[in-house]
């Protein structure tokens, strides 16, 4: 009995099937996470800190603050260009849910850090 090789055909894509794989995502730029970056550096370097994870999704980006990989993450950092007219597109939101700081500029959203790292530090 002689084996046939299989044949392994790509699927031929419409212009339609295209434009929707494609839908924009939302991001951090360069200057938002290397804002948040600093925080969050400045929290391990406290010894509060140890992992985190980013996610960029159609209507949201999240940048998920762990204090061990194996946990909930503790904080998210959220971006939602939604809500720039309303509350503003920032939020920083607590493990339990609660929306600990929102607003138009991410260096005054991410100040809430401020209070935990002065506390961390004086330990």
């Amino acid at each position: 009995m002689a084996e046939e090789p299989i044949a392994f055909l790509r699927a031929v894509q419409t212009p339609a099937a295209r434009t929707e794989q494609t839908a924009p995502q939302v991001a951090f730029d360069r200057q938002e996470l290397g804002r948040i970056l600093t925080v969050y550096g400045r929290m391990v370097a406290a010894g509060e800190w140890r992992d985190y994870a980013i996610d960029f999704r159609d209507e949201v980006a999240v940048f998920s603050i762990f204090r061990r990989a194996s946990e909930m993450p503790l904080f998210r950092v959220e971006k939602r260009p939604k809500l720039r007219d309303r509350q503003g597109m920032y939020a920083v939101i607590a493990a339990t849910g609660h929306i600990l700081k929102r607003g138009h500029d991410l260096v005054q959203v991410l100040r809430v850090f401020d209070k935990k790292l002065l506390k961390a530090a004086s330990i």
